[in-house]
């Protein structure tokens, strides 16, 4: 039987929050009525990150794992994504700071027709709680500023909660070049041109300490990335002219 639903989690030495992330996200699928799995992408991990996921029980849904030797976020989801050949495949954080209880609806949607979820903070039905530094609150607004005319309709391109139907993640994760943090943009403006229905989730959010994201060192890297995301689609567009339906931004309560 084909796997239904395949969930990509990106590591790297996560050996403190790993393991209550797999309990919990295994505990979460365990209520979808079809096969699911869990793909583990090990990006290069130093601690005992990789023990950690041989070591877990196994359970009702399998749980594997796959190795990225290409350093970067957007490098491991990508790697994670092509690895699997399910209905519909999607990724989370590894730190879990999206709650699984966002999982139901988004099969629903996809079920419906929705070809990319994404979870949303910014939607007014959210539930954020953040820690964040006035720095990265800063950075985080210039972000979104900056993001507005690559993905335009999308208020919240980088939380780590999207899925996929099976032929729009085989259409943008393909071409992906964007290695680091900054790979959810690109992800989202080729979901655009290939017209797909993009529905934006609330979500419940929690920040959990231990992120590897650094606002001074990633946050410079993410803003030059949109620079090259920008320059690699116009000239994909200007080498092989495509005509993409207009996309839709399906509204969620």
């Amino acid at each position: 039987m084909r796997t239904l639903l395949s969930v990509v989690v990106p590591v790297l030495n996560e050996e403190r929050r790993l393991p209550a992330t797999l309990v919990g996200l295994a505990y979460a699928l365990r209520g979808v009525s079809r096969r699911t799995e869990i793909v583990v992408v090990d990006n290069g991990s130093t601690d005992r990150s990789a023990e950690v996921v041989r070591a877990h029980r196994a359970g009702p849904v399998p749980i594997r794992m796959i190795d990225c030797a290409e350093r970067g976020k957007g490098a491991a989801v990508r790697a994670g994504v092509l690895d699997t050949d399910s209905a519909y495949v999607g990724f989370c954080d590894a730190d879990l700071a999206t709650n699984m209880d966002a999982l139901q609806p988004t099969l629903e949607h996809l079920y419906a027709g929705v070809n990319v979820v994404v979870g949303s903070r910014a939607h007014p039905m959210s539930d954020v709680r953040a820690r964040h530094s006035v720095l990265r609150q800063a950075g985080a607004w210039a972000f979104r500023r900056a993001v507005g005319s690559l993905v335009p309709g999308v208020a919240d391109t980088q939380c780590g909660f999207k899925f996929f139907d099976r032929a729009t993640a085989t259409a943008v994760f393909t071409p992906l070049r964007t290695t680091g943090f900054a790979f959810d943009v690109e992800l989202l403006a080729r979901a655009q041109a290939h017209g797909a229905v993009v529905a934006e989730l609330p979500v419940r959010w929690t920040d959990v300490p231990g992120s590897t994201f650094s606002p001074m060192r990633d946050g410079y890297r993410s803003f030059a990335a949109l620079r090259e995301i920008r320059a690699l689609l116009d000239g994909e567009t200007t080498a092989t002219p495509v005509r993409a339906s207009d996309t839709v931004i399906a509204e969620v309560a």
